[in-house]
């Protein structure tokens, strides 16, 4: 089964978070696991963030980083790029939302990336991307509403 994941659910993947063991489980159970080239910035940022606050030491985030790239080269995580047409699809999305919904730019470059690319689902823990997902195409899940 192909699913595309946003960045909180490819950092618990990484990371010894609160359900990364079913993040685990779930991504070792994907046919193929998408991401946008966005999720690598922002992973690194996850990163820099746990080093900051003392919950991982620089070098076991290095080593994360580390691990995070040699899966990415070795075709574990399929990323893809932003593109003219995938912002062009965002911000054609945004324009038809209801005026009440939030959504972060991040988390409308991830709904656009999934739908422009054929996932049905989109996974995460962000309770604003997945009330969004629908206007995507999307189905949202998450662990707590597979």
């Amino acid at each position: 089964m192909r699913r595309y994941f946003d960045t909180a659910y490819l950092a618990k993947y990484y990371l010894h978070e609160p359900e990364s063991t079913a993040v685990e489980e779930l991504v070792l159970q994907s046919g193929q696991r998408g991401i946008s080239i966005l999720g690598r910035a922002e992973f690194a940022c996850i990163l820099h963030r746990h080093v900051r606050e003392n919950r991982l030491s620089l070098s076991e985030a290095e080593e994360r980083q580390e691990m995070f790239q040699l899966h990415v080269a070795r075709g574990a995580w399929q990323v893809h790029d932003i593109t003219a047409s995938l912002m062009a699809r965002v911000e054609a999305r945004l324009m038809g939302m209801p005026a009440d919904l939030f959504l972060r730019s991040g988390d409308a470059i991830h709904l656009a990336t999934a739908e422009l690319h054929g996932y049905r689902e989109i996974w995460s823990n962000d309770r604003h991307l997945l009330a969004a997902a629908p206007l995507f195409g999307l189905t949202p899940r998450s662990l707590k509403h597979p």
